[in-house]
C-alpha cells in the first residue's frame, strides 16, 4: 500500500505541476484505480480525456472506475465512445476489451465502419498509433531494441518529437535516475502509455 501511495503522490505532483499533462492525469487515474480509489480514478481519467479524447485506454479505465462507483449507464457511455475511438485509431486490444465489456453488460456494441488505419499509407509514412493520422515516419528507430522497432513502425515523427519534450518532464518531475533499471522501467511505461502503445 505504501508503494501505491507514493505512486499516487508522484503522479499527483506531475498532474498538479502541469495541469495540461495528459500522461500525468492518465497515470494518476490508473494509480488511483490500482489503489481502489474509484472516485479519484474517475476524476483524473475524465481530465485526461478532456485533454486528449483519442486516448482509447483511458475510456476503458474510466468505465472500470464508473462501474466500481455503481454508475453503469455512464460506464456504458464511455465504453461505447472508447470502442469507436479505438477502432478509428486501429487500437485493436483496447477495442476488443471494451467490446467484450459492453457485451458482458448487456449493452449494444457500436457498428464500426472501415477505419483510417485501413487507408493506404505512402512511402515514408506511418499510420500513427498516438495521433491516429497518417504522418511522416521517423528517419530511423529511436532505439536498437524491439521496443525501438515497435515505436518506429507505429509512431509518426511529430508525435515522437512531442514525447521527447514530455519525456524530459517525466524524468525531471519524477526525478528518475535512468541508470537505475527500476527508474528506466517507469520511464518506459510512461513512454509507451504516452505513445498509446500500451
Amino acid at each position: 500500500m505504501a508503494d501505491s501511495a507514493s505512486r499516487i503522490e508522484q503522479f499527483k505532483k506531475m498532474a498538479t505541476d502541469d495541469p495540461n499533462n495528459e500522461l500525468g492525469h492518465f497515470s494518476l487515474g490508473r494509480a488511483y484505480l490500482d489503489a481502489g480509489d474509484a472516485t479519484g480514478a474517475a476524476t483524473s481519467l475524465k481530465r485526461c480525456l478532456a485533454l486528449n479524447p483519442k486516448l482509447s485506454k483511458a475510456y476503458q479505465l474510466l468505465a472500470t472506475a464508473l462501474l466500481k462507483l455503481g454508475q453503469k449507464d455512464q460506464a456504458i457511455e464511455q465504453l461505447t465512445a472508447g470502442v469507436t475511438i479505438a477502432h478509428e485509431r486501429g487500437d485493436v486490444m483496447p477495442k476488443n476489451d471494451m467490446m467484450r465489456q459492453l457485451k458482458e453488460l448487456g449493452a449494444p456494441v457500436p457498428e464500426l465502419k472501415s477505419s483510417e488505419a485501413e487507408k493506404p499509407i505512402g512511402q515514408g509514412q506511418v499510420n500513427c498509433q498516438r495521433c491516429g493520422k497518417v504522418g511522416r515516419k521517423m528517419p530511423s528507430a529511436p532505439f536498437s531494441n524491439a521496443q525501438g522497432q515497435e515505436i518506429f513502425a507505429k509512431i509518426c515523427a511529430d508525435c515522437w518529437r512531442e514525447w521527447i519534450g514530455m519525456g524530459t518532464k517525466v524524468i525531471n518531475e519524477l526525478r528518475l535516475p535512468l541508470n537505475d533499471p527500476k527508474a528506466q522501467k517507469i520511464f518506459d511505461q510512461h513512454m509507451m502509455e504516452f505513445l498509446n502503445l500500451r
